[in-house]
């Protein structure tokens, strides 16, 4: 089914390129991008990476590149380099405050850390993991304002631990 998709998402995205009205720089973007996606698609993160930093050199246009940016910190997020992933996110919601999923995996990695920090059990370690579940906590509260409807575990996490008022 994967591959459907994939060859779908080519065909349709090379329609794309040909009827709307793009400059040769915008195609050339869009081109590295879809590049990008079928790559990290298959797991080949590296070679999704090379394709998404070539798409920024090119795309001008923030909201684009906010989802360029997105992506990047997706990969880095799913190959445990966390630090990365967060500065990618924050760059991607910096250009496109509409983002609810860069929020939403902000929040998992401060919630993952806060649990690694929690499970040490020494008070330095638990002041931690206490400040980082609050952070979790304000950037899911965000991604539910913008997208009320996903991310039902974070909500239930929310109001579970008394860190969402009833009228959010």
């Amino acid at each position: 089914m994967g591959n459907f998709i994939d060859k779908t998402f080519t065909v349709i995205a090379d329609i794309l390129l040909k009827v709307l009205p793009a400059s040769k720089q915008e195609k050339e973007a869009f081109s590295y991008y879809r590049a990008g996606m079928s790559a990290q698609s298959r797991g080949r993160y590296a070679e999704a990476l090379q394709n998404y930093y070539e798409a920024l050199q090119i795309e001008e246009d923030p909201y684009d590149r906010s989802y360029t940016l997105y992506n990047i910190g997706l990969i880095y997020g799913n190959t445990g380099k966390y630090t990365q992933a967060l500065e990618f996110y924050h760059q991607a919601l910096s250009l496109n405050t509409n983002l609810p999923q860069a929020l939403n995996n902000i929040a998992v990695i401060y919630h993952s850390q806060a649990l690694r920090a929690q499970s040490l059990e020494e008070d330095e370690y638990l002041e931690l993991s206490k400040e980082l579940f609050d952070k979790a906590a304000e950037y899911w509260i965000q991604a539910l304002k913008l997208a009320p409807d996903n991310y039902p575990g974070a909500r239930n996490w929310l109001k579970v631990t008394g860190r969402l008022s009833d009228n959010a």
